[in-house]
């Protein structure tokens, strides 16, 4: 099949299960087996077409759009093996939403750029373990906007549709901290297997890029947040809003400067 025509089954895919799956109607709150496989459907030829475009020439080829959908794809595998353990009502719905868009960027924005010394397996791994850090932080940060915009209608008298077909409250921050979790240790993985790579690859231990300081700054805000939850027992607002300060500082180290050089200004 043409990757043309496999990206838009994938979207079309996903775009019925965000309608199947939308928050308030009956399919939502299911949890039999047809519901905790249904996500899966996509998933495999999403992966594909992931392969395909990200594994080149023996290394790792990355671009704003394939980084989106590969968060977007990880995203799908971690609610499909949430829902096994947590009732997550309607939230799949927005999950398959944010899936079909990132598929959608991916097929009509398919350059991506090989990393140099992507070739090396470890250095591989190490672009990988970064990637998959970032993904599990991004589904923290929309965990996080979810949980304020239920918080905020929490205690009116009719609630919005999108707000009653969401897990309770304490589901999300559960699932919040073992994505932080998670997360913030392959997030210090990766910030020391880069400071080792860059002192063999480029003969400099800590380069003083922005990559750099804002990796550590968020590195430093989701150590604090784990620190708080676990010695105060922060919760609800708390930490969303230190969720959403360490994501910000992440999302800067990488894929704003890639959105800005790719999206805006057209550079690769």
């Amino acid at each position: 099949m043409a990757p043309a025509a496999l990206f838009l089954l994938c979207v079309i895919a996903y775009a019925l299960l965000a309608a199947y799956f939308w928050p308030g109607r009956a399919a939502c709150c299911k949890s039999d087996l047809l519901t905790r496989l249904l996500p899966l459907v996509p998933l495999l030829p999403h992966l594909y077409l992931l392969q395909q475009d990200m594994l080149v020439g023996g290394g790792v080829a990355l671009g704003f759009a394939v980084s989106l959908s590969a968060v977007a794809a990880l995203t799908v595998l971690v609610h499909g093996v949430a829902v096994w353990r947590y009732p997550l009502g309607g939230l799949l719905g927005l999950v398959m939403v944010f899936a079909a868009t990132a598929v959608g960027l991916h097929g009509l924005m398919r350059d991506a750029t090989l990393i140099p010394h992507s070739d090396m397996p470890a250095f591989g791994a190490h672009l990988v373990m970064a990637l998959v850090a970032y993904s599990l932080f991004t589904i923290a940060a929309l965990h996080a906007l979810l949980m304020a915009v239920a918080e905020k209608h929490l205690h009116k008298p009719v609630p919005p549709r999108l707000v009653t077909g969401l897990p309770p409250l304490l589901t999300l921050e559960k699932l919040l901290f073992r994505l932080i979790e998670a997360g913030f240790l392959l997030l210090t993985l990766t910030l020391a297997s880069g400071i080792l790579f860059s002192e063999v690859l480029f003969d400099r231990a800590f380069p003083l890029t922005h990559k750099t300081v804002f990796g550590i700054t968020s590195w430093l805000i989701f150590a604090g947040l784990l620190a708080g939850r676990r010695i105060y027992g922060w919760r609800g607002r708390t930490a969303i809003y230190w969720t959403l300060a360490g994501f910000a500082c992440l999302m800067l180290a990488y894929v704003g400067v890639k959105f800005v050089l790719e999206v805006i200004l057209g550079r690769s």
